[in-house]
């Protein structure tokens, strides 16, 4: 059908859809091309000939009906970093919600930006995709009626860091798939591009915003823009206490925004990008440009951390949410009070690496994650027997070997519950979870035991979809479960991702009511042992 036909379709049953909330449409192609973005050509990932894509432009409340044209020669999918689906995980884009596009084929992901704003970015979640490109930045405006706690700013950039090799995913894949590590990433992009490849001009005496989102494949970087301070002022979809800093750390896929000034003589300033708690530093470069600059930009490079755990640790506890801002609705953010609400359950969680047959993989609780030949929510919704296992990981650690499960843990609609992620590793965990912001209560050093909640941050910790776990130390998150579906909690680096370290979170009611979880779309895709049954009628 042509798209227009199918959006009307669409548009007019979609549950997702309030009558009152606007509509933004787009097309994208999805093709791969040459790229160059260390030097060297690569086969990229493009949407509509872009790399990266382009960028998502909404408000909050907006529904999205964004359709996606697969021109690969494999299947494919896109995820949205951050944004919630609420009541609505079947749009979620990973392979335990959302069957692939088939090559040649479309799909319209129908999305809703309900009661969000913030910097968020989307990325390919299959068949290490990420590594080639198809990832984009996601910005939600607030709606004009709602405060914002700072004054608008003369432009707003997205700024996509990450780090990236030389080598085309398809070589990455197959090196994981013959159960081997991949060795250290090449180099640094600054929006899919090298050093100096990256212009931001500006106007002096201006203030701008700068969504910095880590879209990389593993390493922590830290950000810092010569001769410039950045007033941080949210972290996804939080607005935060307004602390300045010199310099930030941006652990894989979080997302932050700042404010800088434009004070100095006009002139051109190295930003830069490091890489954090590697033996090898890689850096790279862009340039900010000062619209009446005669100068290119000089100097040495402004000096940055390496491998300092507590300067990071220290710079993570100072950040906090701002109580008396509005978020998404006009109620302070601080109206909600999550330290008075008792916990109902607590879950610890465990990261490994180990053999498995004489291969790598990677593990929570012992369970390395392996994908079922249908999607799990989709098996869930049509009661197909035989796919998952509620309750096939353990909610604590058990130190035991790493063996291969379809994991998947059960919870509970409108409880509120802790998390405790544990890393005895010596490396940086980034972790994730789809469908809910939470709240990050607690890091330190050391071992997590239930006295380790007398420091936990009770009134005023920022709220957000993934955070950092130092080594041989622990993060702490409370989460209220107030998002029904199946929602996927993992790794950000993504070789232990695509090797084992991720599981799903089943949040369930026995309730039908479209108040708590909305119909499949009537265009969802079927497959596996789900293909040939009906959705609902369009």
């Amino acid at each position: 059908m042509v798209f227009w036909e199918v959006c009307v379709g669409l548009v007019a049953l979609a549950v997702v859809a309030s009558a009152d909330d606007p509509y933004r449409f787009f097309e994208w192609n999805v093709t791969y091309g040459d790229i160059y973005p260390l030097g060297v050509p690569q086969q990229g990932i493009l949407i509509n000939g872009q790399f990266p894509g382009p960028d998502i432009y909404s408000v909050t409340n907006d529904n999205l009906i964004i359709n996606v044209h697969n021109s690969l020669s494999e299947p494919f999918l896109l995820s949205w970093n951050g944004v919630q689906q609420r009541k609505n995980s079947f749009e979620d884009g990973v392979y335990g919600t959302t069957c692939p596009i088939p090559p040649g084929k479309n799909f319209t992901y129908i999305l809703q930006m309900k009661d969000q704003i913030g910097s968020f970015y989307y990325f390919p979640s299959l068949a290490f995709h990420k590594a080639a490109g198809g990832f984009g930045g996601i910005r939600i405006l607030s709606r004009p009626q709602i405060p914002v706690p700072f004054p608008p700013p003369a432009d707003d950039f997205t700024v996509l860091i990450g780090d990236w090799y030389k080598t085309n995913h398809t070589k990455l894949r197959a090196i994981l798939d013959r159960g081997h590590k991949l060795p250290l990433p090449d180099g640094i992009l600054v929006n899919g591009r090298g050093p100096n490849g990256t212009t931001f001009t500006v106007d002096q005496g201006k203030t701008y915003r700068f969504r910095i989102s880590n879209v990389g494949l593993q390493n922590s970087l830290n950000f810092r823009i010569q001769g410039h301070t950045m007033k941080l002022v949210e972290v996804e979809g939080t607005h935060t206490v307004q602390t300045t800093y010199s310099s930030l750390d941006v652990h894989v896929g979080q997302s932050y925004s700042v404010l800088v000034t434009m004070g100095q003589p006009a002139q051109d300033f190295y930003i830069v990008v490091s890489s954090r708690f590697t033996t090898k530093v890689l850096t790279t470069t862009a340039i900010l440009h000062y619209s009446n600059s005669q100068s290119k930009p000089s100097g040495p490079l402004p000096g940055g951390p390496t491998t300092e755990i507590d300067w990071s640790l220290n710079q993570a506890r100072s950040i906090r949410t701002n109580l008396t801002a509005s978020g998404p609705r006009p109620n302070p953010q601080g109206s909600y009070h999550y330290g008075l609400i008792n916990i109902t359950k607590t879950i610890r969680l465990r990261s490994s690496a180990g053999q498995v047959n004489g291969r790598q993989r990677y593990a929570v609780n012992s369970v390395s994650f392996t994908p079922a030949d249908t999607p799990l929510k989709l098996a869930d919704y049509y009661k197909i027997d035989g796919v998952f296992r509620v309750g096939s990981i353990p909610e604590q650690p058990t130190g035991g070997k790493i063996y291969l499960d379809t994991s998947v843990m059960g919870a509970d609609y409108r409880n509120f519950i802790e998390i405790v992620f544990e890393n005895k590793e010596s490396i940086v965990q980034s972790w994730h979870l789809d469908g809910y912001a939470f709240w990050v209560v607690g890091m330190d050093g050391g071992k997590w035991t239930p006295a380790s909640r007398d420091q936990y941050n009770l009134r005023d910790a920022v709220s957000r979809s993934t955070t950092q776990v130092y080594p041989k130390s622990w993060t702490a998150i409370y989460v209220s479960l107030d998002n029904v579906g199946m929602w996927n909690l993992r790794t950000e680096f993504w070789a232990r991702q695509y090797l084992g370290q991720q599981f799903y979170l089943r949040v369930y009611t026995n309730s039908t009511s479209l108040r708590d979880e909305y119909l499949i779309p009537a265009n969802a895709l079927l497959c596996g042992r789900a293909e040939g049954r009906s959705t609902r009628p369009v």
